[in-house]
């Protein structure tokens, strides 16, 4: 097992978060050490997540995508698909390791603080960061590559070879450099940070993946406090590009725009041949989206009633009502949900009913998208 003393009040351990094996050692770790605090690599959602899965039921489900979180959602998923296909697929449930710590902790009356930054700040700051094909390489290299990353690597080789781990981080910053920023080198500096200020507190022992080991290591070393302005910009969301509300608004305006002036011009035939291809290319694109997720015939319809209508609105998407449809007439089951939960295939998401709902969820949306701007095109150019 990888383990770095900073010093004699201060130890760190790399683990994998569905290994046994690392859940041996973070128990035994805390009887060895005899820490005064527990640090663990989590924030208070991942947190409640592991001890309380209870709480991802069908009405969270909904929520998720009323609030249009399911591409944030289908993010952590191929991730969470990507880190069990480098080699460290044990059965085990994500954070295995992290769990055994805490409970040995609570078991030997000692502290425990949570040291990582909130999973929905660093998804977010990820999914701001990267470009459109740092996203497109990541769902490339889950979808295409799922054979031939399947290598016979078991947990205690890649926790015992350093150079091994390194060169798994190194491919997820080829591969999206932006999200390899904020997944790890962020992620390094704000553990780090935490930890330092839990040092004059007493004993401690931090339990984080090995993939963070060296880069925590090498931030403790330094001794150095993190300023309050620096934490703030670790936590900090960008907003959206203002170009892209331009871009978002700009269209439906712009449609509306025509209808109204072909209507005012009495220019009947040119409406009608607009309001059917506007009609056609939204319907036939957004159920294509849902058939392509293989959702239920219901919410293949509803994609195709709905996206004309939310095309012309920004503030609703086709989407969230295909995949509240398909949660309603295909409801997943509590084992539904927690198979869901251990993410350890790519077909999770065609045959797992939550995976299906996000699916219909996201396809059905892109393809609105798409259908809306080939459509606006489609009539501008008619016009012209």
């Amino acid at each position: 097992m990888s383990v770095v003393d900073i010093d004699e009040n201060l130890r760190l351990l790399g683990t994998a978060h569905i290994s046994k094996t690392s859940a041996e050692a973070a128990r035994a770790a805390v009887a060895e050490f005899d820490p005064d605090i527990v640090a663990v690599e989590l924030c208070k959602g991942r947190l409640d997540a592991l001890t309380q899965p209870d709480k991802f039921d069908n009405e969270t489900l909904g929520k998720v995508l009323r609030e249009g979180k399911a591409p944030l959602v289908l993010f952590q998923s191929l991730l969470a698909i990507e880190q069990r296909k480098m080699g460290m697929a044990e059965g085990e449930m994500p954070g295995t390791d992290l769990l055994a710590a805490i409970q040995a902790a609570a078991e030997a009356d000692k502290e425990v603080a949570l040291v990582d930054r909130e999973i929905q700040t660093t998804l977010r700051r990820a999914w701001r960061k990267m470009r459109f094909r740092e996203k497109r390489k990541i769902l490339m290299a889950v979808l295409f590559d799922e054979e031939e990353e399947q290598d016979d690597v078991s947990v205690d080789e890649l926790l015992e070879n350093t150079d091994l781990i390194t060169q798994l981080m190194d491919e997820l910053r080829d591969v999206a450099p932006a999200a390899g920023e904020v997944l790890i080198d962020e992620r390094d500096e704000y553990l780090a940070a935490s930890i330092q200020r839990l040092r004059p507190k007493g004993k401690i022992l931090a339990v984080i993946g090995a993939g963070h080991l060296e880069g925590v290591a090498k931030h403790l070393k330094e001794n150095r406090e993190t300023d309050k302005e620096r934490m703030r910009a670790l936590n900090y969301i960008e907003p959206p590009n203002p170009a892209w509300k331009v871009v978002k608004w700009g269209l439906p305006v712009l449609m509306l725009g025509l209808f109204a002036w072909m209507a005012s011009q009495g220019d009947t035939a040119a409406l009608k041949d607009a309001a059917a291809t506007w009609l056609a290319l939204n319907a036939a694109l957004a159920a294509l989206g849902a058939f392509i997720a293989r959702g239920h015939p219901l919410s293949v319809l509803t994609a195709a009633v709905a996206s004309p209508i939310t095309s012309l609105n920004p503030m609703l998407a086709a989407g969230w009502f295909a995949g509240l449809v398909q949660l309603k007439v295909a409801a997943p089951s509590t084992k539904d949900l927690q198979n869901f939960l251990r993410l350890d295939q790519l077909s999770l998401f065609w045959k797992n009913k939550v995976g299906r709902v996000l699916l219909v969820t996201a396809f059905a949306n892109l393809g609105s998208t798409a259908g809306a701007w080939i459509a606006g095109s489609a009539i501008i150019g008619s016009l012209l």
